[in-house]
């Protein structure tokens, strides 16, 4: 939807790293069906400077920023974690100004990737490494690259700390690019087989930084590990916001939903935090602005979606005028516009300061005890059952209240069964959690279904003011109806598997 910039190329990196003593003998390939030729290039010469912020966030992460030169991927390479063994590489051209250390300035593109992370922080050197490299590439029987051998000596100090400067030999094994991870995997293990054999042992460290930084350890800060499950959930989802915030800048499929809800967790959990964190209106307020902002790209992400579906299951015959670019493209350039606001929003010091206070809350020791969560598990389900109550009490034939006052009374029993999943799964109780989940999906299809009833109507009126054909539009408002009829008619058992779960739960 919104095209990648074309100034960085991204790779999957699938290497394993090994130490090495100084006369270790380099191994052989021979005797492997898969090796057909192994092919010695020139050595290389390798300057790294490695970047990051003055409290060394990203390497917090393992995440490495670092400007090359020497060999053939000369620039700047982002690295972020990717799964055993995996890593997603970025990588940006050095430009006319990177000649001189005080001229350097990370490119922008990257550090847009990381920005969640970085902030308004600044980047700056932290770590220099050369590397004389000694590269082995190995092929195929058709002629395909495998893989790459480097024999690295490597030499990298910590900036500040030259006099500690560090020398040591290791081994890199990387799959060429392009190679499937998981298909390629029995190879991987093959090769690391033949480098065990040589003398070699599985590296202690994961990336040269992390080696080069060791000798200059940061000041230790007070931090608290969370000790109740609640803090721990708390924890885990705000370290998923950072993950899905790098996901969202990229515009990855389902990101903008994923963050979304990530908000939405972290803003359940802290709710039945009760007073344990002090006062948290602020924070609750600016998270439920962020699931606002993302709100408008997802919501016509799900309409997009749900519309293509629709116009595709019918047929072409009922398929009349231009209902799938109104609809279908209508809603992609609505995502478009709202993936745009989502990304102006997550660089502004607003958000920035709602995680440095997201942050503050997970390294903090809770002033309170954060209550039982048997007790707020059961809290959270009587709110659920007062909505039901709630709901129960509107007579939809009364000119007073009618369908939409239906309706919102079904959303608030969605909410509050969402609210009491996110803290069921926090307390451990899976099978309230299962339950709650089931309740907030189905009335979720209830909610999509009144959502796109209103939306059909407006793009209706529309299409008649254009002198269009408006019978598809009526057809699928039509089944969207049904639909919303048919979750209906559900809601009472799942209901009352839910209550079920919750008395088995005490």
């Amino acid at each position: 939807m919104v095209p990648p910039t074309p100034k960085t190329a991204r790779y999957t990196e699938v290497e394993r790293k090994f130490e090495v003593t100084p006369d270790t003998v380099s191994p052989s390939f021979e005797g492997l069906s898969a090796v057909a030729r192994v092919e010695r290039i020139p050595s290389q010469d390798l300057d790294a400077v490695y970047f990051d912020t003055p409290t060394r966030d990203l390497a917090a992460r393992r995440i490495t920023l670092r400007r090359r030169t020497g060999g053939t991927d000369a620039g700047w390479h982002l690295k972020l974690p990717a799964g055993a063994d995996a890593r997603t590489e970025v990588r940006a051209p050095l430009s006319d100004t990177d000649d001189a250390d005080d001229a350097v300035k990370v490119p922008e593109d990257l550090r847009e990737i990381v920005l969640g992370i970085v902030r308004d922080k600044a980047l700056q050197p932290v770590a220099r490494v050369s590397t004389h490299r000694a590269v082995s590439v190995l092929y195929a029987q058709d002629g395909a690259m495998l893989a790459e051998f480097c024999d690295d000596h490597v030499t990298a100090a910590a900036v500040g700390h030259e006099e500690h400067a560090q020398q040591w030999r290791e081994w890199e094994l990387e799959l060429a690019a392009g190679r499937d991870p998981d298909t390629a995997s029995d190879l991987l293990d093959r090769l690391t087989n033949r480098l065990l054999d040589a003398g070699a042992r599985p590296a202690g460290h994961g990336s040269k930084l992390a080696r080069a930084l060791a000798s200059a350890p940061l000041p230790e800060t007070e931090t608290s590990e969370p000790t109740d499950a609640l803090h721990r959930a708390i924890a885990e989802h705000v370290a998923e916001l950072l993950e899905w915030d790098r996901a969202v800048r990229a515009d990855a499929d389902d990101a903008v939903h994923q963050m979304r809800v990530t908000t939405r967790k972290i803003r359940s959990l802290l709710q039945e935090s009760g007073d344990s964190f002090g006062d948290l209106d602020g924070i609750l307020d600016e998270l439920r602005e962020l699931g606002t902002v993302l709100g408008v790209a997802r919501d016509a992400e799900v309409l997009a979606e749900r519309y293509e579906r629709a116009l595709d299951d019918l047929p072409d015959t009922l398929v009349r005028g231009p209902v799938r670019e109104r609809l279908v493209g209508g809603a992609r350039r609505r995502y478009d516009s709202g993936l745009r606001r989502a990304h102006h929003a997550m660089r502004s010091q607003r958000y920035f300061r709602l995680l440095d206070a997201l942050e503050g809350l997970v390294a903090s020791t809770p002033q309170t005890d954060t209550g039982d969560p048997a007790g707020a598990v059961g809290a959270a389900y009587q709110r659920v059952r007062k909505a039901v109550k709630k709901a129960k009490a509107v007579d939809t034939d009364a000119p007073e209240t009618g369908v939409d006052a239906r309706n919102h009374a079904l959303h608030r029993i969605r909410k509050r069964a969402k609210r009491l999943r996110y803290t069921a799964s926090a307390a451990g109780e899976n099978r309230v959690a299962k339950r709650a989940k089931a309740v907030q999906s189905l009335l979720g299809d209830h909610q999509d279904a009144v959502v796109s009833m209103e939306h059909l109507s407006e793009q209706a009126q529309a299409a008649h003011a254009a002198g269009e054909d408006t019978f598809t539009y009526g057809l699928l408002y039509q089944r969207e109806d049904e639909l919303a009829g048919h979750v209906r008619t559900q809601l009472q058992s799942v209901l009352k598997k839910l209550q079920k779960a919750v008395r088995k739960a005490r």
